[in-house]
């Protein structure tokens, strides 16, 4: 069952959410936005420091943090963005940092935004597996048990 994780960070009443997390897994996007709803459209970095700190917002309110990304799409509008955007990420990131993947596309769907970054969590995963995944590996290397049949 999914479920919905309130930001406090605005929709402008269009029909999606920030942040949803369906069994301990979280999918969420971020984007340069200001709690009041307003874009942030100056220099990439400004940019890029607001959109990685409304993610670590999103992801501490899902019950997770930075440490439980594993995978992320960055959409930037300029190849000469990926640099700054860097910067900022090794600092907004722990090690070892998620998989990372950087499209270039014409243009963000919120005029004069140069980036969005869209990411997937295991929550409480910190890198290192979380729960469920130490659960599966566990059970993944039990022996299977014999099965023995009793005459009554």
């Amino acid at each position: 069952m999914k479920r919905a994780v309130e930001t406090g960070i605005s929709k402008h009443g269009r029909p999606f959410e920030w942040v949803i997390v369906s069994n301990g897994i979280c999918y969420t996007a971020a984007a340069p936005m200001h709690a009041n709803g307003t874009p942030e459209t100056g220099p990439i970095r400004t940019q890029a420091r607001l959109a990685l700190g409304n993610l670590a917002k999103q992801l501490k309110a899902a019950g997770g943090s930075m440490a439980d990304v594993v995978q992320v799409m960055l959409y930037v509008t300029d190849r000469g963005h990926i640099d700054p955007i860097t910067e900022e990420w090794s600092v907004a990131f722990p090690k070892p940092y998620p998989n990372r993947a950087t499209v270039i596309v014409k243009e963000i769907g919120v005029r004069g935004v140069g980036m969005v970054v869209m990411a997937t969590a295991h929550l409480g995963a910190g890198g290192k597996g979380g729960k469920a995944a130490r659960a599966a590996t566990r059970t993944a290397k039990r022996p299977a048990k014999k099965r023995t049949s009793k005459k009554r």
